[in-house]
């Protein structure tokens, strides 16, 4: 699958190369920032110390920032099952979106064909997993909401890119807000570290505030019509589903 990529590389990246069987993982970003061209500033000046291996315009272009075999600085602190500090083992796509500071907006269609096609060609050349497909609030829930409850979490899973849970929408509807007790919350918390959502978390976090972190990452991913930090009944049947497919 021939995709067309535009550079402009970034000189924010760790020297040292690595191999590319220790690629694992594809994150997802958006930018945060207001203006396109201040983002592509942003990610390929020096002095900012961020960097990503993709950028995707609003037109769907695609820009290569620093070559997949060398570690770009997108993931910050993160973790995710038994891997921390994703930088090493990821590669990191930074979607331009104005985010949830200035205005949140839709995809385009233009970006949202951008990211299966480039999704695609990744996935296949380093065999990354759709279980490893995921958003930078999934590996740094404390600190990060992106990509956001806009992003296309479902249509990537119809397109065999990450995962998805195979409940119906009027069940789900029927089971939100419904409360659930402290045994079920338990559940849920075991279900989606079984996913891969970390328990851990620094000192300056108490551990009721990631749990509620984790609990909206896990929304934003796969309850995107709301997302409170709460669990109820609809939660827990996404989790439960999600184990049953997937582990």
């Amino acid at each position: 699958m021939a995709l067309k990529t535009y550079f402009n590389y970034s000189p924010n990246f760790s020297l040292n190369k690595r191999k590319s069987k220790q690629i694992k993982f594809l994150i997802f970003h958006y930018t945060g920032m207001k203006k396109e061209s201040e983002a592509i500033k942003k990610l390929t000046k020096i002095q900012s110390q961020v960097s990503s291996h993709y950028f995707i315009k609003n037109n769907g272009d695609v820009i290569k920032l620093v070559p997949d075999l060398y570690i770009a600085w997108h993931a910050g602190k993160s973790s995710w099952k038994n891997f921390i500090s994703l930088n090493k083992s990821s590669i990191g796509i930074e979607i331009n979106n104005p985010g949830h500071k200035f205005n949140y907006k839709k995809f385009t269609k233009k970006q949202i064909n951008s990211i299966l096609n480039l999704s695609k060609v990744l996935m296949k050349k380093y065999k990354i997993k759709p279980k490893n497909i995921l958003g930078h609030s999934d590996i740094a829930p404390n600190r990060k909401m992106d990509p956001g409850e806009k992003f296309p979490w479902k249509l990537l899973a119809k397109n065999k890119i990450s995962f998805w849970h195979s409940l119906s929408k009027n069940l789900l509807k029927k089971n939100r807000k419904i409360k659930i007790n402290n045994k079920d919350k338990k559940l849920f918390f075991k279900n989606i570290f079984k996913i891969g959502y970390s328990k851990n978390f620094t000192n300056k976090i108490d551990s009721n505030h990631h749990l509620k972190s984790i609990t909206k990452a896990f929304q934003r991913r796969f309850r995107q019509e709301l997302i409170n930090g709460r669990i109820d009944k609809e939660c827990l049947l996404i989790s439960n589903n999600l184990i049953k497919k997937y582990y």
